[in-house]
């Protein structure tokens, strides 16, 4: 990337936002158990979401205003149909900003070319469990045999590194932490565990009963020797060589060690409101004012003003922490 802009994306703390999370649907089709109930949610109707052109011209604002990292999202942003021509259309933005996906990865098989043509640089796979019987319960969906085949066909397709995030979950798959490392090893995957967090539709997450990083690493150790990696920087991921290297595995704590302090995310869900941080009570609306005729320099403006607004942390651990109203599902990974 070259003749970057000015960043603008500046908040009360020395932070930029360089790293823009965009949602493209609330739609998904798996049911996982920690996310949302076997029936599904409410999703959005089609008027309320933000057409192509309305998406693509808001990544464009925010590039304009220095972000330099695009990750598309869901819900399962494979549903969107026009997936490809929107990562098309963010591919041809001038500086091109680096575009990657988190998907459950059901339909990438058939889907993970046509993406790399278009622009896609790499993916995230959500895969938290390598047993099929096991993922069957946590997914309420025999799909077990398609993500396998979606990571093949990213692979193949040079969506490389293609990385596997898996929430670990006390007394569902904890005890396989290993197990799953061992597979991604095998199949030359980067493997990141994430803690699970409060974003559930049920409003059900329970501390005691999250997986910590220490608890992770402790068990990952028990069959690796885990050397950890200097120069984190924005990244969400403590990284950690195993067994010597190079090969990787990562843990997203967000809850037992935050990384807010170096946080250069901004999020913008599937209905054009835009969220300073994931855990966020409030978020300003881009799509009304967009569809009222604001010019890009109003848009850019309402950006500029919500990212100043950001918060230190997340405040997970504050007496007073509120649960978010959208789950994960709504907001986008």
């Amino acid at each position: 990337m070259t003749d970057l802009p000015e960043p603008r994306l500046l908040d009360r703390f020395g932070r930029v936002g360089r790293d823009l999370r965009v949602s493209v649907t609330d739609r998904c089709n798996l049911r996982c158990t920690y996310c949302m109930p076997a029936e599904g949610l409410d999703w959005l109707p089609k008027p309320e979401m933000l057409t192509d052109d309305e998406l693509v011209r808001l990544v464009r604002v925010m590039v304009g205003l220095g972000v330099t990292n695009v990750r598309l999202t869901g819900g399962e942003p494979l549903l969107r149909r026009s997936l490809a021509e929107v990562v098309g259309r963010i591919a041809a933005l001038t500086p091109r900003p680096r575009i990657a996906m988190t998907t459950n990865g059901v339909g990438l098989d058939r889907l993970a070319a046509p993406l790399a043509a278009a622009g896609l640089d790499r993916v995230n796979i959500s895969l938290d469990t390598v047993d099929p019987q096991q993922f069957r319960e946590l997914t309420r969906r025999d799909r077990f045999e398609d993500v396998e085949a979606g990571l093949k066909a990213a692979a193949d397709a040079g969506l490389t590194p293609v990385k596997v995030n898996a929430v670990a979950m006390r007394d569902v798959n904890d005890t396989g932490v290993a197990e799953l490392l061992q597979w991604c090893l095998d199949r030359g995957y980067e493997l990141r565990f994430i803690e699970q967090m409060p974003l559930d539709a049920q409003h059900a997450w329970d501390r005691s009963r999250m997986v910590s990083q220490a608890e992770i690493l402790e068990r990952l150790g028990e069959r690796f020797r885990l050397t950890p990696v200097q120069d984190r920087g924005s990244a969400p991921a403590e990284r950690f060589l195993v067994d010597g290297g190079p090969q990787t595995v990562g843990v997203i704590a967000s809850v037992s060690a935050p990384f807010c302090a170096a946080c250069d995310r901004v999020r913008l869900t599937a209905d054009g409101q835009l969220r300073n941080c994931l855990f966020a009570r409030s978020e300003v609306d881009l799509r009304g004012p967009m569809r009222d005729g604001a010019s890009d320099d109003e848009l850019a403006d309402l950006v500029v003003g919500e990212m100043w607004a950001k918060k230190v942390g997340h405040g997970i651990d504050n007496p007073d922490f509120e649960q978010p109203d959208r789950p994960m599902s709504a907001i986008g990974g």
